[in-house]
């Protein structure tokens, strides 16, 4: 049929968002003109879009997107945030870092032992920053 491509939010050369000036029906041969911005969703990366899918097909649950995509609590809560942020809106919390458990700490190590998670985002989440 048409080779389609997914529209870049970001430009590749000076990271700015990118806006749409031309739109074309292949349907009815109509062309439309103009500066056309795009949703905030265009923002994202692709691999931010495909968790943004997980979450939605999980119904937002953090257990289910663990199970799914085989990551930590903070793993998914990091994403989350980075997205949210991503999206324009202020990053979440702003309170003191969380207290880490025993169990999430053995989760980061998991993490870090199997390569899921660099360094020193293992620091970052040892350190309470859950966000």
């Amino acid at each position: 049929m048409y080779d389609v491509h997914s529209v870049p939010g970001k430009c590749p050369v000076c990271d700015d968002t990118m806006i749409i000036t031309r739109l074309y029906c292949p349907n009815c041969d109509v062309t439309l003109e103009g500066r056309f911005a795009l949703g905030r969703l265009a923002r994202l990366t692709p691999e931010q879009l495909e968790f943004v899918e997980v979450f939605l097909r999980c119904d937002g649950k953090i257990k289910r997107v663990e199970s799914e995509l085989g990551v930590s609590y903070p793993t998914v809560r990091n994403w989350l945030n980075e997205i949210i942020v991503a999206l324009g809106y202020e990053a979440p919390g702003g309170e003191l870092a969380e207290e880490v458990t025993a169990e999430q700490r053995r989760q980061v190590l998991d993490d870090l032992a199997a390569g899921r998670i660099s360094t020193d985002e293992a620091i970052k989440l040892l350190h309470g920053d859950l966000s």
